[in-house]
């Protein structure tokens, strides 16, 4: 997830997952093409390649409906509203909460032991003091690991108490 734009009126934030996509199509096309390429071969090889076919770009579909979806949040001073936008194969989801009940971004952060090994994983999430929608609202579903995290939630900190500019005054 990256900043795509920060205004004094305006910060957006978005993910196109578009290396996992184009990596899931690859996936899908490699499997229905040599499954297809051995069911032509003909013989006892029909079924099995059509098996092969069918169940190995099944799942690259299945992945695909699961693990790519665009994000996008919008924190917008005009119109006192933050609007986190979530699209996937499944359609369009918008959640909208009012700009004055946020009161500041943080980062959550999960720990896993594995094979003596810890590792920590982060997603950062927006912090509603007030209103119907009070509590934590992930940006992003999925934990990842590295300092992406912490860069967004301190873009949206760093964004808050900034003062806004009227597009309509001038500067003296």
């Amino acid at each position: 997830m990256k900043v795509t734009r920060n205004t004094p009126n305006q910060l957006i934030l978005s993910n196109t997952p578009w290396f996992i996509g184009i990596s899931l199509i690859f996936f899908i096309l490699a499997f229905v093409g040599a499954g297809l390429f051995i069911a032509t071969e003909g013989g006892e090889g029909i079924l099995f390649g059509l098996f092969f076919a069918v169940f190995g770009g099944g799942m690259g579909i299945g992945a695909f409906c699961v693990f790519v979806r665009r994000v996008q949040v919008i924190l917008d001073r005009p119109s006192n509203s933050v609007l986190i936008r979530r699209q996937s194969v499944f359609g369009y989801d918008t959640v909208e909460h009012e700009l004055s009940n946020l009161s500041h971004a943080e980062v959550e952060t999960t720990t896993s032991t594995r094979d003596r090994t810890t590792s920590k994983m982060h997603r950062p999430v927006l912090i509603l003091e007030k209103g119907m929608s009070a509590g934590r609202h992930p940006i992003v579903e999925a934990y990842v690991s590295g300092h992406g995290a912490q860069r967004l939630a301190d873009a949206v900190n760093d964004w808050l108490p900034a003062r806004a500019v009227d597009s309509d005054s001038q500067s003296a």
